[in-house]
Parts: C-alpha cells; sequence; structure tokens
C-alpha cells in the first residue's frame, strides 16, 4: 500500500514589493483550502494594542480562521528590507530557524518583498525559498515594465534550480504582456487578478484559475 501523498505547499515570491503578494495569498488560500505562514513578517501597524501584519490582512480579505494561520519566525517592526528592520529591531535572522509549520493542509507561504532582499550580512530571501524547497507561485505586476521584472525573476529561480509552479498577474489585464512572460520566460500565468472593487472574498472567489496547478 502506497503511503498517501503530502498536501502541496507553495512559496509565494513577488517580481517587487507591494506587488501584491498578500491578495494572491488570499485567492490562494480559497482556491486550494491552505493554511498560510509567513516566515519573516517586516512592518507592523499597532491597532488597539495589537499589531497588524500581513498575515491579518490576509486572513481578513480571505475571511479565513485565525487557526489556519501559523505564526510567523521572526516578526520585525518596521516596514524594511528585513535585514535593515532586524538590525533596529537588534535581531538576527537565521536561516536554520525556519522550518515548515506541520500540517494536514495545502500551505501557502508567503515571501517578504521580491526574491534578493537581504536577510542578515550573508543570505537572500532567495536562499530561504532554497532551504524550504517548495515550488514558487511568482507574483508580477501586469502593466509597463513587468516583461522585465518577471524575466529576471524566473531567472533568478532558475539558476538556483527553484521550480516555479506558475506567475500571477495582478493588475489591469494585458494580453501582450501575458503572452510575453509565458513565451520567453518559459512559465505559465495561472491567473490575473485586476483591481477588484470591493476586494473582498466574494470578489476573489470570482478570479479564475487559468491553469492548474
Amino acid at each position: 500500500m502506497s503511503e498517501r501523498e503530502p498536501p502541496p505547499a507553495y512559496f509565494v515570491a513577488g517580481t517587487d514589493t507591494d506587488v501584491g503578494k498578500s491578495v494572491a495569498s488570499a485567492w490562494l488560500l480559497r482556491q486550494l483550502d491552505a493554511d498560510y505562514w509567513k516566515p519573516i513578517q517586516s512592518g507592523l501597524d499597532w491597532i488597539d494594542g495589537r499589531p497588524i501584519g500581513d498575515s491579518e490582512r490576509v486572513r481578513e480579505l480571505a475571511e479565513w480562521p485565525a487557526e489556519r494561520f501559523h505564526p510567523p519566525t521572526y516578526q520585525l517592526g518596521q516596514p524594511l528590507s528585513p535585514h535593515a528592520s532586524a538590525a533596529i529591531d537588534g535581531v538576527q535572522i537565521e536561516l536554520p530557524r525556519f522550518a515548515l509549520p506541520q500540517t494536514g493542509k495545502p500551505l501557502i507561504v508567503e515571501g517578504a518583498g521580491g526574491l534578493l532582499v537581504p536577510l542578515n550580512e550573508r543570505d537572500l530571501l532567495i536562499d530561504l525559498m532554497v532551504q524550504l524547497a517548495l515550488p514558487v507561485l511568482l507574483v508580477a505586476r501586469s502593466g509597463l515594465g513587468t516583461i522585465n521584472h518577471t524575466l529576471l525573476s524566473l531567472a533568478a529561480l532558475g539558476e538556483r534550480d527553484l521550480a516555479c509552479a506558475g506567475v500571477i498577474m495582478i493588475g489591469e489585464r494585458h494580453a501582450s504582456n501575458r503572452a510575453a512572460i509565458e513565451h520567453y520566460g518559459g512559465a505559465r500565468v495561472i491567473a490575473e487578478i485586476p483591481p477588484l472593487s470591493p476586494l473582498n472574498a466574494a470578489a476573489l472567489d470570482a478570479i479564475e484559475l487559468r491553469a492548474a496547478l
């Protein structure tokens, strides 16, 4: 009797900061009935005496149970590159401290910033991605400049032998940009998430998964 395959897990990375990783992550939670983990939370807002970061924003957007969210390994106060925020907090980010949460559900792991943001004086985010060894879902803007940024990010993934499971494009749909990314990058665009108003769970549910994961 063969062992049951573990549920899928994906690392959600971005071509840049504020590109839409959290929106894509909320969409994926609902698509895959997944748990969520953000290993490094860099930048917190304090509301009613409690820290609000990407995990809380994703949970509210996805309308997802709190118990499906796993605590970050590092929670840093300043909205800066992780190495800079850690330095201000007097913290040293160390790769051996990271381990995937134990869960029987699919898992979405959201990165911090782009692929090459520094974590410490030696390691970049992509080094953490190599350690976790998950297929990557790359989140990219849809508009002008995205071809270059996305192809560079795909090249960086390829240099580290990280598999790209697909690209998620955020913003007004641009068919020519999507086609260029798929042609020159050899990657599948699995979803296009346009500006949504209102931006809520029901609107996310209407976004089609264009290719199976």
